[in-house]
């Protein structure tokens, strides 16, 4: 049985019609990957539950041992840290249809270096990630899930965006910005987006002005 724990933005009748939609986003996302048979879903809906977020909530917090990972259905989040002179560095973005989760820190069940808030108030759906680690060890499509996921997004999406970050241009990082996050860049503030690329506010204002 799904859960739902309320928040404070969204009201009881709205949010209950929403949920239906948002887990039918999230099983979309699921078969994206490989379709799951009826048994693989029920199981996996037993470790669902329906949270809501504030804007400025933290899904996770800088030191905390995460225990959590979330789909966004609708909403927005970002994962940063805090350099040695203070600055907020945002790592990336996680929008709808996204999983967010600070990922090295699950596996290795250690304190996040990163924390991750929400931009906007938000809608996900959660599951422990210990008790979704115990499904793949009993159902092998679940297995074959996990394995796909970190092999799109931890291998090859992610060596790529390593390299650009640190060999391109500004102006490169600028327009893969814009590819890997359509439609992304008005829910931004220009220093959130300055703070990702790695660049003044500024300079982001003088890269804008060229294209």
């Amino acid at each position: 049985m799904v859960s739902v724990v309320r928040g404070s933005t969204f009201d009881m009748e709205s949010e209950v019609v929403v949920s239906l939609a948002d887990m039918q986003e999230f099983w979309e996302k699921i078969n994206s990957y490989g379709r799951l048979s009826d048994e693989g879903r029920l199981a996996w809906e037993g470790i669902l539950r329906q949270r809501t977020y504030d804007k400025n909530d933290f899904f996770v917090q800088e030191g905390q041992v995460p225990r959590m990972v979330a789909f966004v259905s609708r909403g927005l989040f970002s994962q940063y840290f805090c350099a040695d002179n203070g600055d907020t560095v945002i790592k990336r973005f996680f929008p709808d249809g996204y999983f967010v989760a600070s990922t090295s820190a699950l596996l290795t069940n250690s304190p996040s270096v990163f924390a991750i808030r929400a931009l906007e108030p938000s809608v996900v759906w959660e599951y422990n990630f210990l008790e979704f680690k115990k499904l793949t060890e009993k159902l092998p499509e679940i297995a074959g899930f996990y394995i796909r996921y970190l092999e799109l997004h931890w291998v090859i999406e992610k060596e790529p965006l390593e390299i650009s970050f640190r060999l391109d241009t500004a102006k490169t990082r600028y327009l893969n910005f814009l590819k890997s996050y359509p439609k992304l860049e008005p829910r931004l503030k220009q220093h959130e987006i300055a703070s990702y690329l790695g660049v003044t506010p500024t300079q982001l204002s003088r890269i804008r002005s060229e294209l």
